[in-house]
C-alpha cells in the first residue's frame, strides 16, 4: 500500500510501452524483414536467369555431365533449398542436392523455361525450378540489423529506469513523507510537519500541508477549549441533559440529570435508556423517530424510573446531531419532569368530561362512552340503547325558587334515577335539566323501556326541598342502536326526537323512536326556518279581527293575531308558529315586530271617522314578559300617538302560572301605565279563580270551546255550557270585569251569549282576521263600525 503510487506509475510506464513501442518494434520487424525477403527473390531471379541461359547448350547436346555441374552452380546460394532441372527429352532432369527439402518445408518457387537457339529456330528444351527458402523473422537479419535492435532495446531499458528513479525521488519519497506525518496525526493527535524543499508540485503540496497542519492544531486547541467550556455548561445547565448513540445507549449525563434522577454516572453510562423506563413504554420510545418521519427531533412522554423507585412522567425531546452509521454520540435529548402538569390534565380532562353539580358525565364524556359502547356492541353484534330524559317544569322552578333549589331538585332527581339504573348503565347530565343514558345487555328494548318506566314513575313522586314540595315530572326518550341509527351522534339525536315526541304528546312519560318522528322533527326545523327568514324578509303580519259590542253590534276593538305570509306557500298555521317560536326562542322577536306592526296599524285606523275610541289587544307569549316590556311598549306608544288605555295585554294562563315577581312586576307596571289586562282562554287548564284575585285583570275571556258547547247536540253539554259561561259572566261583573266571548260563528251564537249577559264578542260571524287594507276598507265602507253577519 506505500508503494502503491509508484506501483501505478510502473503500469503506466509499462502499459505505454506496451501500446506504443512494441508496436512500433514490431513494425520495424516486418518492414525490414520484408525487404530482405525481396532482395532474396531479386537475387534468386537473377541466378535463374543465367542458368536457364547455361542449361540451353547440355540439354541441347545432351550433356548431364555439364547439366549436374549447372544445377549444383546455382544451388550453392545458401538461400536456395534445391534446383530442380526437367528437360522434355525423357532421361534429362536433374534435382540438386538430392535431399528431402524438395518435399519439406515452405519455400518460394521460381521457374524459367529452358530456351535454345537452334538454326531451325527457338526451341524449349525443359523448365528450372528454384526453390527458394522461407527463413524466420529474425533469421533474415544480419549482423548491423541485430545490433541496431540491441541498442534500440537498450535505449528503452534505459528510458524505463530512468523513469522509475526519477518518480521515486520526485514523487515517491515526499509522498512518503506525508503518508507518515498523517498517519502520526492520526496515531497519536500531534500534528506533524514535513521537511521537504522543492520548487515544483510537490514543494507546493508539502507547504500547503504544513501550513493546514498549523491551522488543524490551532482550531483543535480551540475546540479543546470550547469543548471544555460545553461541557462545563452542559453539566451546569439545569435541566436534565443527556446524550445517547445510534443504539439508544447513554454516552453522556449531565449533572442536573443525575441529581434529578438519583442515579451515580457510573451506573448509568453505556447502559440502554429504556432500562431506565417503565416496560409499558418501551415500544413507544423505540418508536418515537419512527413516529417523527422526516424531521430532525423527537419527542416522546413516558414514565421513567428513578434511583428511589419513584416513577415521574418525563417529555424527552431529542435532536439528532449525526448521520446514522456513525458510531458516536448520535442525538442530544432534554428530559423534563411534567408529573405535576400530567395530573393537572389529567384532572382537566376528567373535568372536562363531567359535571360539576352532579358529578355525571357531561355531553362530551357521554358521547366518547356512546362511541366506547357502539364498539363493544359491533364486536359482540350486539344493541344498546340511549335514553333520553328532559324534566318537564324545572324552569318553573328554576325562575320560582332560585338556582339553589333549581341545583338541589337535579341532585335529588339524579339520586332517585341512578336509583332505577343498573351498575353497568351510564348516566350523564347533557344540558340545564336533560339527562341520557347508556344501557347494553340482552333484550335491550324491552331493558330501556322498563327503566323508562321506573323513571317516569319515580319522578311523577314530588320533590322536597327545604320543606317545600315540587312537582317534577319527566319526558323520555328512547332509540336503539343499530336498529334506530348507525353512530353515536345519531342515536343521540333520535333519542332526542322521541323525547321531543313525547313532550308534545302530553309530557310525563316514555316514547320510543319511530321513524315517522322524523317527518315531525323536519316539519318543525322547516317552519323554524321559515320563522328565521320571516324576520329577515319581513314575512310576518299583524291581522286583525274586531271585537264587537254584543247589544249593538258596534266595533270596540281589535284583537291583533300574527300570520306569516310566506311568498311560496301562502299563510302559515299560527298555532305552529307560535308552538316552534317558543322552542327555538325566536317567539320574544316575533312577538316585538306584531307588535310593532298592531300598534301602527290601530293608529291608521284611529285616523277614520268613529274609531278613535277603539282599543288594541295584543297577545303575549310567556317568553316576552321582560322587565324591558314596559319600556319598549311606551316607545312605540309614543311614537305613533296612542293612549295606552287603548292597549290591552292579553295574557294566558300558562303566563300566570310562572308566578314569578317578573311576571308581578311587568303587569303591576303595564297597569300603571294605563294598559288593560285581559285573561285569555278562561275557563280551559286550571282557571283557579286565585288568578282574579291575585293578578291585575280588567277583561275575562271566556273560551271559544265553551261558544261552540252552547249549540251541541247533547242537551246536557248545552246545558252546562250555558251555566259555566253565565258563572264566568256573573263572577266577572261582581268584580268589576268585562266579558268577552270568542269564537261567534253563528247568529244563535251571538243571540244566546246576549241573553247570558256577555259584554263584548268576537268570531266569523262578525269579521274573520284581516289584513290591515281590507280592514281599512271595510270600516271606511260602515262608518257606523257596524257589525255585518259573515
Amino acid at each position: 500500500m506505500m508503494h502503491s503510487v509508484e506501483h501505478r506509475f510502473v503500469a503506466i510506464v509499462c502499459g505505454a510501452m506496451l501500446v506504443f513501442v512494441a508496436p512500433l518494434i514490431v513494425l520495424f520487424l516486418y518492414l525490414s524483414s520484408g525487404r530482405i525477403e525481396r532482395e532474396q527473390l531479386a537475387t534468386a531471379e537473377i541466378i535463374l536467369d543465367a542458368g536457364a541461359k547455361a542449361l540451353a547448350k547440355p540439354l541441347w547436346d545432351f550433356d548431364t555431365e555439364a547439366l549436374d555441374r549447372i544445377a549444383h552452380a546455382l544451388a550453392a546460394d545458401g538461400n536456395i533449398a534445391f534446383v530442380k532441372v526437367t528437360g522434355t527429352s525423357a532421361g534429362l532432369s536433374s534435382v540438386y542436392p538430392a535431399t528431402d527439402d524438395e518435399v519439406g518445408g515452405t519455400h518460394a518457387i521460381l521457374s524459367r523455361d529452358i530456351v535454345y537457339d537452334a538454326q531451325t529456330g527457338r526451341k524449349v528444351l525443359g523448365t528450372v525450378e528454384l526453390h527458394v527458402r522461407s527463413s524466420g523473422l529474425f533469421a533474415r537479419f544480419g549482423t548491423d540489423e541485430l545490433v541496431i535492435f540491441s541498442i534500440l532495446i537498450v535505449a528503452i531499458a534505459v528510458v524505463f529506469i530512468a523513469a522509475i528513479v526519477g518518480n521515486r525521488i520526485t514523487v515517491i519519497r515526499p509522498l512518503l513523507r506525508l503518508t507518515a506525518a498523517i498517519e502520526m496525526s492520526r496515531l497519536f493527535g500531534s500534528r506533524q510537519r514535513v521537511e521537504w524543499e522543492s520548487d515544483d508540485e510537490m514543494g507546493a503540496l508539502v507547504l500547503k500541508f504544513n501550513e493546514m497542519q498549523s491551522r488543524l492544531e490551532n482550531e483543535q486547541n480551540a475546540l479543546r477549549r470550547a469543548h471544555a467550556r460545553s461541557t462545563e455548561i452542559y453539566n451546569l445547565t439545569p435541566a436534565m441533559l443527556f446524550s445517547i448513540d445510534l443504539e439508544d445507549r447513554i454516552v453522556a449525563v449531565s449533572n442536573f440529570w443525575l441529581s434529578k434522577t438519583g442515579y451515580a454516572r457510573e451506573a448509568v453510562i453505556d447502559r440502554p435508556f429504556s432500562d431506565f423506563l417503565d416496560p409499558l413504554a418501551h415500544e413507544s420510545y423505540r418508536d418515537r423517530r419512527i413516529a417523527a418521519g422526516l424531521q430532525n427531533t423527537c419527542e416522546v412522554t413516558v414514565p421513567f424510573l428513578k434511583a428511589n423507585g419513584e416513577t415521574m412522567t418525563v417529555l424527552i425531546q431529542e435532536t439528532m446531531t449525526l448521520d446514522h452509521g456513525q458510531t458516536e454520540d448520535a442525538a442530544l435529548a432534554v428530559m423534563t419532569d411534567i408529573t405535576a402538569l400530567k395530573q393537572a390534565e389529567s384532572r382537566n380532562h376528567v373535568q372536562a368530561m363531567t359535571d360539576h353539580l352532579t358529578g355525571l358525565l357531561n355531553r362530551q364524556g357521554f358521547e366518547a362512552a356512546l362511541n366506547a359502547g357502539i364498539r363493544k356492541a359491533d364486536e359482540r353484534s350486539g344493541e344498546l340503547a340511549c335514553v333520553f330524559i328532559d324534566l318537564d317544569r324545572f324552569k318553573w322552578i328554576n325562575d320560582n325558587f332560585g338556582h339553589a333549589v333549581g341545583d338541589e331538585v337535579l341532585r335529588q332527581v339524579v339520586s332517585r334515577v341512578r336509583a332505577k339504573l343498573r351498575p353497568e348503565d351510564t348516566m350523564s347530565r347533557i344540558g340545564g335539566d336533560e339527562f341520557a343514558i347508556l344501557i347494553n345487555g340482552e333484550n335491550v328494548e324491552m331493558l330501556a323501556s322498563d327503566i323508562g318506566d321506573g323513571i317516569c314513575a319515580s319522578l311523577a313522586e314530588p320533590i322536597v326541598v327545604r320543606g317545600t314540595e315540587l312537582s317534577v315530572s319527566c319526558s323520555v326518550g328512547i332509540a336503539l342502536y343499530p336498529v334506530h341509527a348507525e353512530n353515536a351522534s345519531d342515536l343521540l339525536l333520535k333519542s332526542d326526537i322521541a323525547m321531543y315526541a313525547r313532550k308534545h304528546g302530553g309530557k310525563n312519560g316514555k316514547q320510543m323512536f319511530d321513524t315517522s318522528m322524523l317527518d315531525a322533527a323536519r316539519e318543525r326545523h322547516e317552519i323554524a326556518q321559515h320563522i328565521e327568514s320571516g324576520l329577515r324578509e319581513d314575512w310576518f303580519e299583524a291581522y286583525l279581527q274586531p271585537i264587537v259590542g254584543m247589544s249593538d253590534g258596534r266595533i270596540v276593538g281589535f284583537e291583533a293575531l300574527m300570520r306569516l305570509n310566506h311568498p311560496e306557500k301562502g299563510l302559515l298555521s299560527p298555532a305552529r308558529i307560535i308552538g316552534i317560536a317558543e322552542e327555538t326562542g325566536t317567539i320574544g322577536r316575533v312577538g316585538e315586530r306584531i307588535l310593532e306592526k298592531a300598534i301602527g296599524h290601530l293608529a291608521a285606523i284611529s285616523r277614520l271617522e268613529g274609531t278613535g275610541d277603539t282599543y288594541l289587544a295584543v297577545n303575549f307569549s310567556p317568553m316576552q314578559f321582560e322587565t324591558t316590556l314596559p319600556h319598549k311598549l311606551a316607545a312605540l306608544l309614543l311614537k305613533n300617538h296612542i293612549a295606552p288605555s287603548r292597549i290591552v295585554i292579553e295574557i294566558t294562563e300558562a303566563v300566570l302560572m310562572l308566578d314569578s315577581p317578573d311576571v308581578h312586576a311587568v303587569l303591576k307596571q303595564l297597569g300603571e301605565f294605563g294598559c288593560r289586562i285581559a285573561l285569555d282562554d278562561f275557563g280551559t287548564g286550571y282557571s283557579s279563580l286565585s288568578y282574579l284575585n291575585r293578578f291585575p285583570v280588567d277583561i275575562v275571556k271566556v273560551d271559544q270551546s265553551f261558544t261552540r258547547s252552547l249549540t251541541a247536540d247533547e242537551v246536557d253539554v248545552r246545558r252546562k255550557s250555558r251555566m259555566l259561561i253565565k258563572g264566568i259572566r256573573t263572577i266577572s261583573n261582581q268584580m268589576g270585569y268585562d266579558t268577552v266571548a270568542e269564537g261567534i260563528e253563528t247568529l244563535e251564537d251571538w243571540e244566546l251569549l246576549k241573553k247570558l249577559g256577555i259584554d263584548y264578542g268576537q268570531g266569523y260571524f262578525f269579521s274573520k282576521p284581516m289584513p290591515i287594507g281590507d280592514m281599512l276598507r271595510m270600516l271606511e265602507s260602515n262608518s257606523e263600525a257596524k257589525a255585518t253577519t259573515a
